[in-house]
């Protein structure tokens, strides 16, 4: 469980769109906006649970440039989440585009945190430091204590539950084939050093 509560979320973001607009009406429309979307039914997974790990994650990094950029990414790169569909960081990344604009967001920060959205897509690295750091907080449940895995894996698989295991496990198995073939699942040294061991064991305990 995330050492950030979920209620906390509230502060956090209000906290940072105040950085951008006086207008607190706005703000909490914004807000609003990410929370009913993180509830929708059948978000067993990237719901505001998610969220609030992904923050946690990155507090070592709070003081960093770009901090911003990481917190609005968090926000918005789930904002859109249809199991149907094939362009939901597409589809998130337009959106948060869009609210940020409204809030007054800088166009390098509004940008800064599309290119992270679009991203998340692939889990690939860019080059980027900043993209490096976020798709490793959000890839970083792969690499916890197993019992913490499988239910990260089953509330997964929870989502996708219109599939049956027919369909499901073939397609679940080649992205985790996918995580074992890179060079590195977690690109940056911090979140390699911390979890990219037990990943691997994570992964390939799953598959067996």
């Amino acid at each position: 469980m995330p050492t950030l509560q979920i209620t906390e979320l509230q502060g956090v973001f209000t906290e940072l769109a105040g950085r951008y607009t006086p207008d607190e009406v706005a703000v909490q429309r914004a807000r609003r906006m990410i929370e009913t979307h993180h509830t929708e039914r059948g978000r067993h997974y990237h719901n505001l649970a998610h969220l609030a790990d992904i923050i946690d994650q990155l507090l070592p990094f709070k003081e960093n440039e770009g901090w911003d950029v990481l917190l609005f990414t968090t926000f918005y790169h789930d904002i859109m989440y249809n199991v149907l569909r094939h362009d939901n960081e597409e589809q998130s990344a337009e959106l948060a585009v869009k609210e940020m604009k409204l809030l007054g967001v800088p166009e390098a920060v509004v940008e800064s945190t599309r290119a992270c959205i679009l991203a998340t897509k692939t889990h690939e690295s860019t080059g980027s430091a900043l993209i490096d750091l976020f798709i490793d907080a959000d890839m970083s449940i792969v690499g916890r204590d197993y019992d913490t895995y499988i239910i990260y894996a089953q509330q997964v698989r929870k989502e996708y539950g219109i599939y049956p295991d027919l369909l499901y496990n073939p397609g679940r198995k080649k992205a985790l084939g996918h995580f074992l073939e890179m060079e590195r699942i977690f690109k940056t040294q911090y979140f390699y050093d911390k979890y990219e061991v037990k990943a691997r064991e994570n992964v390939v305990k799953e598959m067996a």
